[in-house]
């Protein structure tokens, strides 16, 4: 069935230009104190449960959530201001970021009241933060595939199996994963899979760190040896955790950290080309990055779109994956567009140095960013049979 693809317009309110100056004021004030650079991008350390705990004091984090636990009852697009604020400097944020951004929303929709009682309050603190345990060694993004398995037994499941790919497992305290409680039917592969809230410290989790080739440890693989869990922990459906897990993909697919990953690499080029401006600027350098910016406003109006979308309840699946898929594509090309352009700026030998060596992390880094929330295969998939395509 053929699925219409909207990005109506939408634009912030003007109410939300009071919290985006109440965020830069509070990120002015933690880099004063030495918290982060703003200028490092992603070669400092991204998880800071210090610094989430502060941003929990604010208000911004269960910002969309129920007073009832914790949360604030404000808007998507109030949220939206606080991520795009926060990862346009590259704040350390990934201590709390994927349970704000999905693990939270999942518990509050499938969530047992236990369960919600005992974790929610303290996502919206910052003491607590998630990994996501979807992709499997041997099965990739496949999420059909996964073989990972839930045993019934007295008074909740035993888990086996392995996730593989996923982000901060040895730093977080809990994930959501993804378990086979029932084989697939020949009629729906998607029959079968269950969500679990796994606390990352039970008895049988082994963590495992995959480097990258910057030598920063962000992935892992986490093997399950019969790690019970109990009743309440499961989320949802038994066997029917396949919408779950892609409606959860929506709020992971179209926020602005899909497109602002390697920001810092295009500041770091506007920055050099206004220290070398008394030399006069190239015209190409003006040209190239004047396009780099509307292709990165266009990301944003669509990305602003989808927040609008959820804001309004609707599951923009369809929508999410295309700004997911436009914006990997766009921050994986950027440090190849910005070192071409590097070479018409004529900086000081200390400047040039400092900012090939931004270039540098960033063409390293950049192919992480195609495994986080799905591969461009599976995406494409998702947006061909949206299309009626497929």
């Amino acid at each position: 069935m053929q699925t219409a693809i909207r990005f109506d317009p939408m634009r912030l309110p003007p109410e939300t230009e009071n919290l985006r100056q109440e965020v830069r004021a509070f990120i002015a004030d933690e880099i004063a104190a030495g918290t982060f650079d703003p200028h490092a991008g992603l070669r400092t350390e991204s998880f800071n449960r210090e610094f989430s705990k502060r941003v929990g004091a604010k208000g911004w984090i269960g910002m969309t959530w129920p007073k009832k636990y914790g949360g604030h009852e404000r808007s998507y697009l109030d949220r939206y201001v606080v991520t795009e604020e926060f990862r346009a400097v590259t704040a350390p944020t990934w201590g709390h970021f994927v349970a704000d951004r999905q693990s939270g929303p999942v518990i509050l929709k499938y969530g047992s009241e236990k369960v919600k009682e005992e974790i929610l309050p303290r996502i919206v603190k910052g003491e607590v933060g998630f990994a996501i345990g979807m992709s499997e060694p041997g099965s990739g993004s496949d999420l059909f595939a996964a073989s990972s398995k839930a045993e019934k037994v007295d008074g909740g499941y035993k888990l086996n199996g392995a996730k593989i790919w996923t982000s901060n497992a040895h730093q977080a305290d809990y994930m959501i994963g993804l378990f086979r409680t029932s084989p697939p039917t020949k009629e729906n592969r998607r029959h079968g899979l269950t969500q679990f809230v796994i606390a990352m410290d039970w008895d049988g989790i082994t963590i495992n760190p995959i480097y990258q080739m910057t030598g920063k440890h962000d992935f892992n693989e986490v093997v399950f040896e019969d790690v019970f869990v109990p009743e309440d922990y499961v989320l949802g459906e038994v066997d029917g955790a396949w919408k779950q897990a892609t409606s959860e993909l929506a709020y992971e697919r179209s926020g602005p950290e899909r497109f602002l990953e390697t920001y810092y690499v295009l500041m770091a080029l506007i920055r050099a080309v206004s220290e070398a401006e008394e030399n006069g600027a190239d015209v190409r350098v003006s040209e190239g990055i004047g396009r780099l910016v509307a292709q990165l406003h266009t990301l944003r109006r669509m990305s602003v779109s989808v927040a609008g979308m959820l804001e309004a309840g609707k599951e923009p699946v369809l929508e999410s994956s295309i700004v997911k898929d436009s914006g990997t594509v766009w921050e994986q090309e950027l440090p190849s567009k910005v070192r071409d352009l590097a070479a018409f700026v004529d900086q000081d030998p200390g400047n040039d140095t400092d900012l090939q060596e931004i270039i540098d992390f960033a063409l390293l880094q950049a192919p992480k960013f195609t495994i986080q929330g799905g591969t461009t295969e599976v995406l494409r998939g998702i947006i061909a049979r949206g299309l009626g395509l497929r």
